[in-house]
C-alpha cells in the first residue's frame, strides 16, 4: 500500500515539474521591432509557435524547413499609410532559404533587402539569416526598399551555423536557368508540391538528403535539372541504383512496367550528388546538362595550427641565436674574468697567491734506480 503511494506521489510531482516547465518555457525573443523607418506597431503583435498560423495550407512545409516562431504585426506612419508584416522564424538560414525558394515566384521582380528578396505590386518576401518575411504594403513609394532594408538589419541574427547557406543550389548552372525557378528543398511535402521529376520515395529524406531544382530554357521547352545531395557518396551509390532500377523497361517475362515513366530522364552521379535531367531534352542538351555539374570536396582543416607569435617559427629561430648569443657572452665574461684574475694576482702579489714555491712539487717514482737495484742484487 505504502508503495503504491510512493509511486502515485512520484508521478503526480512529475507531472507538475513537466508541466510547470512547459508552461513556463520562455517565448524566443520578439522578432519584429515596435518602430522601424518612421513605420509604428498598431494593435498587438500576433505571435504563435504553430506552423498553422504561419500559413495553414503550406503548415507540414513550413515544418520540413524547421518552422519555429511566427508574427504578425500591422504598421502604420503619420501619412496614413498601412504595412502588414508577416516573420517566420526558423532553426538556421537553410530553413529561411528553403521557404523563400517554395514561395518565390517566377513572376517577382529582384529587390536587394535582405540577403535575397523579390516583389511582385505591392508585396515583398525577403529573408535574412533565419527569418522569412513577408511584407504587403497598402501603397509601395520609392522609400518602401529602403524602409525595409533598415527592418532587416533589425531582425534577429542566427549563430554560427544556424547563420550559414547552404552551398547545394550553387551547382545548378546558370546557363539557360529560367529566373526565380531554383528550388532548395528539405522534405517530400514540398518536393511533392513543386512538381520535382522524382518522387518523394526514391529521394529517401530520411537518410539526411537535401534537394535542390530549378527549370532550364531547352529547344523543345522547358526541362527540369534536380540534384540530390546525401551525406556521403556511399548512400548517393546506393540511391543511384535503385534510381536506376527502377527505369529498367518492362520485360517480356515479367511484364512489370517501369517505375519511373516520366518520359525523357537522365542521370549520373558525381560524388555524394545525383544530377537528374528530365523533361523535352534531347540527348545532347542533356549530357551538357549533367557535365556541368561537378562536386568537388571541400575539405576544411579546423585543428589548431599555433601561429601565435609564441609559436612562430621565424620567432624561435630567433630566440635560439639570442640565446647562443647570450651563451657565448657569458663565456667570454667568465674567461676573461678568471685569466684576468690569475694576471693581476701574479703581478701585484707575485709568488704569494699563484705559483708559489711550496706548492710547486715534482713527484718523483725513481723507476730506473729501483730496477737497476734489483739487477744488481742478484
Amino acid at each position: 500500500m505504502r508503495l503504491s503511494r510512493f509511486f502515485a506521489v512520484l508521478l503526480f510531482a512529475t507531472f507538475v515539474s513537466v508541466t510547470a516547465f512547459a508552461v513556463g518555457a520562455p517565448a524566443p525573443m520578439p522578432i519584429l521591432p515596435d518602430q522601424f523607418a518612421g513605420w509604428q506597431v498598431s494593435g498587438a503583435v500576433t505571435k504563435s509557435g504553430d506552423a498553422a498560423a504561419a500559413d495553414p495550407a503550406n503548415a507540414a512545409v513550413m515544418k520540413e524547413y524547421g518552422f519555429q516562431w511566427f508574427e504578425k504585426a500591422d504598421y502604420t506612419r503619420d501619412d496614413g499609410r498601412k504595412l502588414t508584416i508577416k516573420a517566420a522564424l526558423f532553426e538556421d538560414a537553410s530553413g529561411a532559404y528553403g521557404a523563400f525558394t517554395y514561395y518565390q515566384t517566377p513572376v517577382m521582380l529582384e529587390e536587394k533587402i535582405g540577403e535575397h528578396a523579390g516583389s511582385l505590386t505591392n508585396r515583398v518576401l525577403f529573408f535574412q539569416g533565419n527569418v522569412l518575411v513577408d511584407a504587403l504594403f497598402d501603397k509601395v513609394d520609392t522609400m518602401s526598399a529602403a524602409e525595409l532594408r533598415e527592418l532587416a538589419g533589425m531582425l534577429p541574427k542566427g549563430v554560427g551555423s544556424a547563420s550559414k547557406l547552404p552551398s547545394l543550389q550553387n551547382y545548378l548552372p546558370a546557363r539557360e536557368r529560367e529566373k526565380n525557378t531554383t528550388k532548395y528543398i528539405l522534405g517530400p511535402v514540398a518536393l511533392d508540391r513543386v512538381g520535382a521529376p522524382l518522387p518523394a520515395s526514391m529521394v529517401d529524406f530520411k537518410s539526411g538528403a537535401e534537394v535542390a531544382l530549378a527549370r532550364y530554357s531547352v529547344t523543345a521547352g522547358d526541362a527540369t535539372m534536380m540534384l540530390i545531395e546525401y551525406p556521403t557518396p556511399q548512400i548517393g551509390i546506393e540511391r543511384m541504383k535503385q534510381i536506376d532500377a527502377a527505369r529498367q523497361p518492362a520485360t517480356q517475362q515479367t511484364g512489370v512496367a517501369p517505375i519511373l515513366n516520366i518520359g525523357p530522364f537522365f542521370a549520373k552521379r558525381t560524388g555524394p550528388i545525383i544530377v537528374i535531367a528530365a523533361g523535352p531534352i534531347s540527348q545532347s542538351e542533356a549530357r551538357a546538362m549533367l557535365g556541368s555539374v561537378s562536386w568537388n570536396a571541400d575539405v576544411t582543416w579546423n585543428e589548431n595550427t599555433y601561429l601565435s607569435k609564441r609559436d612562430n617559427l621565424a620567432n624561435l629561430l630567433f630566440n635560439v641565436i639570442v640565446l647562443c648569443g647570450v651563451v657565448i657572452g657569458l663565456a667570454l665574461v667568465v674567461g676573461v674574468g678568471f685569466g684576468g684574475v690569475r694576471i693581476l694576482a701574479k703581478r701585484f702579489f707575485p709568488d704569494r697567491v699563484f705559483d708559489r714555491a711550496e706548492d710547486v712539487e715534482i713527484i718523483c717514482l725513481h723507476i730506473d734506480d729501483g730496477a737497476r737495484g734489483r739487477t744488481g742484487g742478484r
